[in-house]
């Protein structure tokens, strides 16, 4: 069987060291062939560094060369590239989030089953081995039917101070759309079958507008800092389940990161990040937590075997384009209950209030 042809569009930091080092490890199913990035010399420098043959001007040229890409662009473009690159035939795994808007993504989802090819978003922290025992259990009903979900993705004042990462127009917005995506993703993934019918959200950028301020991720311009570096929401389920969640590029806390998913459930709970179980039994409270539990320290690998799989038709995808789609719109509604000053409510076809 001939190798998988893959190229990457836009080839900054998480296309190097994630994406690009992870084909590499799959090099008996997949050959990196293409790169296309609209510095043309980092393309070349990139291309020199993993030994990838082909660089092209357009990412549309490319479409002949390969069989599935890699969209690493900023959020503005995820859309526009992932259904042309469907409608020409090709396999899509994109970076998270999966589009700026809940239109885009359905645009996105409807192109990937007209096409009949496979369409994915990169939300690689479904694939941590924590996350995969979580869900395990969840598949399992140990803890009962959820009740309670919190949901935290905290840094103490990491404000990504290189790239676009504070550019609303290329990337809709900040530590909501780029980081807490990850832990909101993952919560819903372990919840399954849930339907936010309202959603109340505020948004702040006060601390990364103040000058003279310390940040441990570079310099940026405080004057000019037009997105959220802490977000708070509540959102309730159609199935009675109700999230607290925060997330934060930029908080004065105490820790320097705080990262967890917290489930609670009729019969038990749990949490995820350090993984442990928690029950009342025998006249006794009572937490668990494995000795051993089996997957990738790094998730990286599992997230691009499954791609591939799916795309050779051998397994089914752990991020399906529906479930990416549903993060979208929830953090869409969170960032609009922001600046309406309200809650949003939703029928199943979409925002109504």
């Amino acid at each position: 069987m001939s190798k998988m042809r893959v190229g990457l569009i836009g080839i900054g930091g998480i296309a190097q060291s994630r994406h690009i080092p992870a084909f590499l490890q799959l090099e008996e199913l997949v050959s990196i062939v293409a790169v296309h990035d609209i510095d043309h010399e980092r393309a070349k420098e990139v291309a020199t560094k993993f030994g990838i043959l082909k660089i092209f001007e357009t990412y549309q040229e490319m479409f002949n060369e390969v069989d599935a890409i890699v969209i690493c662009t900023p959020n503005k473009f995820h859309a526009e590239i992932a259904i042309a690159a469907l409608k020409a035939g090709i396999h899509v795994l994109c970076e998270k989030p999966m589009a700026l808007t809940a239109f885009d993504c359905k645009a996105m989802s409807e192109a990937a089953k007209q096409s009949g090819k496979v369409l994915s978003i990169a939300y690689h922290y479904r694939f941590m081995k924590e996350v995969q025992a979580a869900k395990k259990v969840m598949l399992a009903g140990e803890i009962g039917n959820p009740l309670v979900v919190r949901v935290q993705a905290m840094r103490r004042r990491k404000v990504p101070g290189w790239g676009v990462f504070t550019n609303k127009e290329l990337q809709g917005g900040g530590s909501l759309i780029d980081y807490g995506c990850h832990l909101l993703d993952l919560s819903l993934w372990l919840l399954g079958d849930c339907e936010p019918i309202e959603i109340i959200g505020s948004t702040y950028n006060v601390l990364s507008k103040t000058e003279g301020q310390v940040n441990q991720w570079g310099k940026f311009d405080p004057s000019a800092f037009d997105v959220d570096d802490h977000v708070t929401g509540y959102i309730k389920f159609s199935n009675g389940a109700s999230m607290l969640l925060e997330t934060s590029w930029s908080n004065n806390i105490k820790e320097d990161v705080i990262e967890n998913v917290s489930i609670s459930g009729d019969k038990g709970g749990l949490e995820v990040f350090p993984f442990s179980l928690n029950y009342a039994k025998h006249g006794m409270l009572i937490n668990s937590q494995a000795t051993w539990m089996p997957g990738e320290e790094k998730p990286d690998l599992p997230q691009a075997k499954n791609f591939v799989n799916a795309c050779l038709g051998l397994e089914e995808l752990v991020v399906k384009p529906e479930e990416a789609a549903r993060v979208s719109k929830i953090m869409e509604a969170i960032y609009e209950s922001s600046r309406i000053g309200s809650s949003v409510k939703f029928k199943i076809e979409g925002i109504v209030g």
